[in-house]
């Protein structure tokens, strides 16, 4: 089966919650509108920025199902699902759930308790999923500093082809540029490779990445649309100028605490997603402060995304 490699960029979405901590799905309809008017090309729901290990599986089929509801007239929007990555059987039933509410793919990423002896028992793990959905595109998620599944993706490839025929690719979150290639030129770039390192975009894109996965997508895709277009027209200094802004902005997450400052660049974007449940830790309002001011000296609103024309 042959499904057609997605390029440009895919948010991947931070899941909304209010106050008391409980999802806030009457917001994805303006989050997906958001997202469009950013030019971004689908969202990858429910991964690490979504949240999904702190979600329950019905929490998650809610989440699905309201990105289903709002994007269900447009074709041109991905919306793939993250299954999981500890129970096959929970993430089997997470992917019959997203075919039957018509999303575009599904996802999974290592077991990260019993982890995987080594990538041939990996793939027996995505041919069992895969198989539940077997018209359905099927991704492989790579972040190892996450799931500690530190597995050459050359090697699940090798293991998965003429196996599992609806496995498309692999969204790619490593920094194993040698791997990245390998599995980009394997089987004459049979496999579509999702990169998903916002701050090392620019070298993925000389290696001939077209896709990307991010979750900085969400807040700053201006800056993201026009690097890639200095790569493309060859104006590579300032493709290089552009990375760097998107490395400054990055180390901010580092500074004030890690992937929950991405909900506090949501706030300065105009949209409320909330905090993240624990154990993630979340920025107090001294902190909130002292983030603006650096956030400030970036000219975040020169490269922001934006809201549609007309949004009250």
């Amino acid at each position: 089966m042959k499904f057609k490699k997605i390029e440009g960029l895919i948010a991947a979405p931070f899941t909304p919650m209010d106050e008391k901590g409980n999802l806030n799905l009457g917001l994805i309809p303006d989050y997906y509108r958001f997202l469009k008017a950013n030019q971004v090309a689908g969202a990858f729901i429910c991964g690490s920025t979504g949240e999904g290990v702190s979600l329950t599986s019905a929490e998650k089929k809610k989440v699905a199902a309201a990105w289903a509801d709002c994007t269900a007239q447009d074709d041109a929007f991905k919306v793939m699902l993250l299954l999981g990555g500890t129970s096959i059987a929970d993430c089997k039933e997470l992917a019959l759930y997203a075919s039957e509410i018509g999303l575009y793919a599904v996802s999974f990423t290592s077991p990260f308790y019993f982890k995987p002896a080594n990538a041939g028992i990996l793939a027996d793990a995505c041919a069992e999923i895969a198989a539940a959905v077997p018209d359905m595109p099927f991704y492989y998620y790579h972040i190892p500093v996450l799931t500690g599944g530190n597995y050459a993706m050359y090697d699940l490839l090798q293991a998965i082809d003429g196996r599992v025929h609806n496995f498309a690719g692999i969204k790619y979150t490593h920094e194993d540029f040698m791997d990245f290639q390998s599995c980009m030129n394997f089987k004459e770039g049979k496999y579509d490779m999702l990169w998903g390192r916002d701050e090392n975009m620019l070298s993925a894109l000389v290696l001939g990445a077209k896709g990307a996965v991010g979750s900085t997508f969400n807040y700053a895709a201006p800056l993201y649309h026009e690097l890639i277009s200095a790569f493309n027209t060859r104006n590579l200094a300032h493709a290089r100028v552009l990375q760097q802004k998107s490395i400054d902005m990055i180390r901010l997450l580092g500074k004030y605490g890690g992937i929950a400052v991405g909900k506090a660049y949501m706030k300065l974007a105009g949209m409320d997603c909330g905090e993240f449940r624990l154990p993630v830790k979340n920025m107090d309002g001294l902190q909130f402060e002292l983030f603006k001011k650096d956030v400030e000296q970036l000219d975040f609103d020169n490269f922001k995304s934006v809201w549609p024309v007309g949004r009250s």
